[in-house]
């Protein structure tokens, strides 16, 4: 098969749903515009509402025409895609869709590639592979992959029997765990930033860095997610997954080659090496928050509590800060301080390296202290890196100091066709590439390592709800974190266009 034009039939099952209609309707037209799609390629809509072809061409049409703000100009890329109304729990719908498949196999020579695509809730992902194995449809002369979205269980428990479920019919190799995060430009950027520079791995240790900090702010609210997330939260929404993804990436070893399981293999070294945190210590490692009223954009936005279909005495936490302690030879006592949050001052997404102070400050006067070091990697809206670095104040005499900033920026020139997350991402599984996708050990082991500090916070009434206002960066504890490890959050900084 030609690796750079994969030929496969995509089954998305909750075609009429959010997910498909903003992300992989449009990725798929991205990637059948930049020609990494060609003619041999067919999508089958999958849902209970009843449509016809016709229907539901129209439907991915408005789709891809709000997405890219554009018209199409033909119905090429539109021919591709068939619906096929549904019941997940009928033999009946299962054997039809396999002789809609096996007629699509002739029509675009596809050669029987199947990738089934659940964009629906988990709670079926047991009911759906198993009928897949049972009525057929995963027999097949043709690869077989299956790519499921988060949420991945709510706990280690129910994570490791949906996987069961799931292992029956489709191998690891088979299973692709989407963590969009990880087909973000900037995220998929840390390793090459890490492992092509000299002057920074060397330095990537104990020895030289003395805290990294992962800030990943919203300024929406739970918007029509409300029911979802009361019983979900920014530990689990964010941080098992999202957050966990990103401190994997930044201090894994290098890998001993750029191979799908060399990556993972460091980066499941990472997350084993996270130091537990037992019960009674989880106040002391982290802290969460529920935003209350306040202004965003102007705008006068409702508590959390006030939100629709949000219990209004709900101890959901919609803000998690932590500090991590990975017990390894390179990152011994240096801090991994997180924080991600909802309905907060802007949107961002970035890691900031902070650097040890040189070991004698010559240039220390009693009103001026040397700032330190930073590199930042900016993920989004912006995409880039910063490095912050000291320099001379400009007319003033060679005592005096000035920090200043080395600034790359990735989508500043020519931001409208940095690739999607999704676009990436389909297009690694349509070629085999697992790569930027999560294995079953990174996801258990997150979860081992969540649980602790969900189940304290379940358990345990929070008095203070809602501890931050709308539009501000978290309840002040937040800050507290890190300010008696004598650190401070650094401020949101955007490489300049």
């Amino acid at each position: 098969m030609d690796n750079m034009n994969p030929k496969s039939i995509i089954v998305i099952f909750g075609a009429t749903g959010d997910l498909a209609k903003r992300k992989l309707f449009p990725s798929l037209y991205r990637l059948y515009e930049k020609g990494h799609l060609n003619e041999q390629f067919a999508v089958v809509g999958v849902a209970r509402r009843p449509l016809s072809a016709d229907e539901f061409r129209n439907y991915v049409r408005d789709s891809v025409e709000t997405a890219f703000h554009q018209k199409l100009a033909d119905g090429r890329f539109t021919s591709h895609f068939y619906y096929h109304p549904f019941d997940v729990t009928e033999a009946e719908s299962y054997q039809r869709l396999k002789s809609l498949l096996e007629q699509l196999d002739g029509t675009y020579k596809t050669e029987g590639n199947r990738i089934f695509y659940l964009a629906m809730a988990p709670e079926f992902f047991g009911t759906v592979t198993s009928r897949l194995q049972s009525e057929g449809l995963t027999e097949t002369h043709g690869f077989k992959r299956l790519v499921i979205e988060k949420p991945f269980g709510h706990d280690l428990a129910s994570a490791e029997k949906l996987n069961d479920e799931i292992r029956r019919v489709f191998s690891e190799r088979e299973i692709y765990r989407i963590d969009h995060y990880l087909g973000k430009e900037m995220v998929q950027n840390i390793e090459v930033i890490r492992f092509s520079n000299a002057i920074f791995e060397p330095l990537w240790n104990n020895r030289f860095i003395a805290n990294i900090q992962i800030t990943s702010s919203e300024t929406l609210g739970v918007e029509d997610r409300g029911r979802y997330y009361d019983h979900s939260g920014a530990l689990r929404d964010m941080v098992q997954n999202h957050m966990l993804q990103m401190v994997a990436l930044l201090a894994m070893e290098p890998p001993i080659k750029l191979t799908t399981d060399d990556i993972r293999h460091e980066k499941v070294k990472v997350l084993r090496a996270l130091r537990p945190i037992a019960h009674d210590e989880v106040d002391r490692y982290f802290v969460r928050g529920q935003y209350g009223r306040g202004v965003i954009h102007g705008k006068n936005v409702p508590a959390y509590r006030e939100e629709p279909n949000v219990d209004p005495d709900s101890n959901t936490e919609t803000f998690v800060a932590g500090k991590l302690l990975i017990d390894n030879f390179r990152w011994a006592g240096v801090p991994f301080y997180i924080r991600t949050g909802k309905r907060m001052a802007e949107k961002s997404t970035k890691i900031v390296v902070q650097f040890k102070d040189v070991p004698m400050n010559l240039y220390y006067r009693t009103n001026e202290t040397i700032a330190p070091n930073l590199l930042v990697i900016h993920i989004q809206p912006d995409e880039g890196i910063t490095l912050h670095l000291n320099g001379k104040k400009t007319g003033e005499s060679t005592t005096i100091t000035a920090p200043f900033q080395l600034d790359y920026c990735n989508n500043c020139i020519d931001g409208i066709n940095t690739p999607e997350a999704y676009e990436k991402l389909l297009y690694d599984c349509m070629r085999g590439d697992a790569t930027n996708f999560t294995h079953w050990d990174e996801v258990a082991a997150s979860w081992q390592f969540v649980d602790p500090i969900s189940e304290v916070w379940a358990n345990t009434k929070a008095s203070d709800f809602p501890n931050y206002a709308a539009g501000s960066m978290g309840p002040a504890a937040a800050d507290e974190l890190l300010k008696k490890d004598g650190f401070h959050w650094w401020p949101i900084e955007h490489p300049r266009s």
